[in-house]
């Protein structure tokens, strides 16, 4: 079940959902807008290596905005600050933006019951765009979670983003045993 605005509201008030800073007009029917924070990165090397540490370079967007070139993964992030702790947040891309050509995320649209932290996107474009921080980037969409958990990302100790930024973050694939 997708939570309503008014559920939305009842989660926040409750503490259940934290949304900072939370702007009352951004608040959907059933989703929460989101939006593109001042970073940007890119990683340095042209040849990931799912193994080893792939290291990025970050770029802080200027007033004039930042042109996405096709065929570079850029990682952004967002202006907001989340936590949920009993439902499981989505996030999706505005269609505004899917209009301009941009996908904000590659595989990882779906977050964890305890994730505490702002969103790492996976930005790709079709063509060259101009982007600006702080223009509305994604949608935050609740599901209801049935039973009890026992598992919350921020407890787990294997847990790979729990550490508050307001910068994107890289892959940390490499610290998984495979």
């Amino acid at each position: 079940m997708i939570l309503s605005d008014t559920k939305i509201l009842e989660s926040i008030e409750k503490g259940e959902i934290v949304i900072e800073p939370f702007l009352p007009e951004c608040l959907g029917t059933n989703s929460y807008d989101v939006h593109l924070g001042k970073y940007l990165a890119y990683y340095k090397d042209h040849i990931l290596d799912a193994r080893r540490h792939n290291e990025i370079e970050h770029i802080e967007i200027p007033e004039q905005g930042f042109v996405l070139h096709p065929n570079t993964l850029y990682l952004g992030v967002t202006q907001e600050y989340t936590e949920t702790h009993n439902s499981v947040p989505f996030l999706e891309g505005k269609s505004s933006v899917g209009r301009l050509g941009i996908d904000i995320h590659a595989t990882a649209g779906k977050g964890d019951v305890g994730f505490c932290n702002t969103w790492t996107l996976e930005i790709s474009c079709t063509h060259p765009v101009r982007v600006y921080a702080g223009m509305p980037i994604g949608q935050l969409i609740y599901f209801m979670v049935e039973g009890d958990i026992k598992n919350y990302y921020n407890k787990k100790k294997n847990a790979k983003y729990t550490e508050r930024t307001v910068r994107p973050v890289e892959s940390m694939m490499w610290r998984n045993k495979f």
